[in-house]
């Protein structure tokens, strides 16, 4: 995997890369076995959106299957734009990190 694309439920593309998801599983040691539950949460997880970073999003889903007693899984995620090869501004929305919590 170099880079994995995953559509949320509002339309938006998001992308993790091969470098994010060992990144989060070093950091989040919970989170290894979970990918699948990662692209869940963003297809269908519920979205909120940073008090004090406004283009940094929290999208978040119940799962029963988590270590301890965490019952979501949380995946952070940065939406941008940068600049084509035409020089046109396209979406750049990126997974930041993701870990297991309880709500």
């Amino acid at each position: 995997m170099q880079k994995e694309y995953v559509r949320d439920h509002y339309g938006y593309e998001i992308y993790i890369t091969e470098e994010r998801w060992e990144h989060i599983q070093q950091e989040h040691p919970d989170m290894v076995g979970y990918y699948q539950h990662l692209l869940e949460t963003l297809r269908q997880g519920k979205r909120t959106q940073d008090d004090l970073e406004p283009s940094k999003y929290f999208y978040a889903k119940a799962f029963q299957d988590l270590v301890d007693y965490n019952s979501h899984i949380v995946v952070v995620v940065k939406f941008a734009r940068v600049k084509d090869g035409l020089g046109q501004e396209v979406p750049n929305n990126f997974v930041l990190t993701a870990y297991q919590n309880f709500f």
